[in-house]
């Protein structure tokens, strides 16, 4: 259920402008009432800070732009890479799929009852794994970059959009955390998938016979003990439904990929091995975007993540988070990123008189509904000690098993 007229964005700012936040002082920015309920919620204020998106620092499994190419005779380097415009084929099977949906092609829907949701990369790729989790019966919308996804919601292009956020070994995307306050849509789920990498090749092929792998850069170093046994080359592609397409279209007994088993079904090449990544609990984590938000509740445990940016001082981090802590609200995830339009603070130093420091927006998970007046309470604690306060979505938790 979607909540048309009622935003869950927060901002401290007495001029509301979609896209935008105009930093006040504290004592400028008007007091917020939440002491009764969620309808004093719903009328907060709908703006966001216009943030610049740079090149992601820690890509998983479906970021990473590459150079045009494989040098075949540098096989035995540590990594080639390539890019998906270099895998396109003849072979009329791999032809069929989806062609990924690039931000010049937009078209509007066909206006069919079955939901659409866009995910980043080639069909197989494990974002799509993490699509179908959430919704079985959708239709998956493949798209070239994370960027193009979110303007495919937002363009009713689609219904909403898939996007890992975080792996258990690999860590933060966080380009997607700077898309996320970059754009307008609310996150109204999360997915939490098993990733299981698989070592693929053509029928026939034993993994004895391979002299390189293909894989997402992140893919090759989770399985980086095997590779190591191996002796193999590393290819960097862009995801690993990437790789698989190439080693079915290169048609090279020499050359396997690392990928998912559903994969390696759609492209039909034979599982070599399994569980090849070197932790067995390799667990990433997806967020489900949409235009509208999720009407928070109380019937299942919520998630809610909000980013903000703090006010000048001494321990105020410190006080933040203990808005938090005297309502007995668990923190599940804390991120910090450079604050692009203004990363450094000049403030007076008694040794050095003009010592600069990092300015810094912070991204917060915690454990609570938005229906929850502890919540609103500590949000509107919360918002003491801030310049800019932005409620990214109010979600259930994805409490699903991860195991095999």
């Amino acid at each position: 259920m979607a909540l048309k007229d009622c935003s869950i964005w927060v901002c401290a700012n007495k001029a509301p402008q979609l896209g935008f936040a105009t930093f006040q002082p504290s004592s400028s920015r008007p007091s917020v009432n939440l002491k009764h309920g969620l309808e004093k919620f719903c009328k907060w204020e709908c703006c966001c800070l216009r943030v610049l998106s740079p090149r992601a620092l820690t890509p998983i499994e479906d970021e990473k732009h590459v150079v045009a190419g494989v040098d075949e005779s540098s096989l035995n380097d540590d990594v080639v890479e390539v890019q998906l415009s270099e895998l396109e084929g003849p072979h009329k099977d791999v032809n069929l799929l989806t062609k990924p949906l690039m931000a010049n092609e937009f078209s509007s829907s066909d206006g069919g009852a079955k939901l659409r949701v866009a995910y980043k990369g080639l069909p197989g790729a494990y974002t799509e794994d993490a699509v179908l989790k959430a919704y079985p019966k959708c239709e998956t919308v493949p798209c070239e970059d994370f960027e193009t996804s979110f303007k495919a919601v937002e363009s009713w292009l689609v219904d909403k959009a898939v996007l890992p956020i975080e792996n258990s070994v690999g860590g933060s995307i966080h380009r997607n955390y700077d898309l996320l306050l970059g754009h307008k849509l609310h996150i109204v789920g999360e997915v939490q998938l098993l990733i299981n990498h698989c070592l693929l090749g053509l029928a026939g092929v034993r993994k004895e016979d391979l002299k390189a792998v293909m894989s997402h850069p992140q893919a090759l170093v989770q399985c980086k003990k095997m590779l190591t046994d191996l002796g193999i080359a590393k290819i960097s592609v862009d995801d690993t439904a990437a790789a698989a397409k190439a080693v079915l279209l290169k048609g090279r007994k020499d050359i396997g990929a690392i990928a998912g088993s559903r994969a390696a079904n759609m492209y039909g090449l034979d599982v070599l091995a399994e569980g090849i990544q070197d932790d067995d609990v390799n667990i990433t984590r997806f967020l489900i975007l949409a235009r509208d938000p999720r009407i928070p509740g109380n019937d299942r445990p919520y998630k809610t993540s909000i980013v903000f940016s703090l006010d000048e001082g001494p321990g105020v981090l410190f006080k933040a988070l203990g808005a938090f802590a005297l309502r007995n609200i668990n923190l599940s995830k804390i991120e910090s990123r450079p604050l692009k339009q203004s990363p450094l603070r000049i403030v007076e130093d008694l040794i050095d008189e003009r010592a600069k420091y990092f300015e810094y927006l912070f991204y917060i998970d915690f454990e609570a509904s938005m229906a929850d007046p502890q919540a609103q309470y500590a949000l509107e604690n919360l918002q003491e000690y801030t310049k800019f306060i932005r409620v990214l979505g109010c979600y259930p938790v994805d409490k699903t098993d991860t195991s095999d």
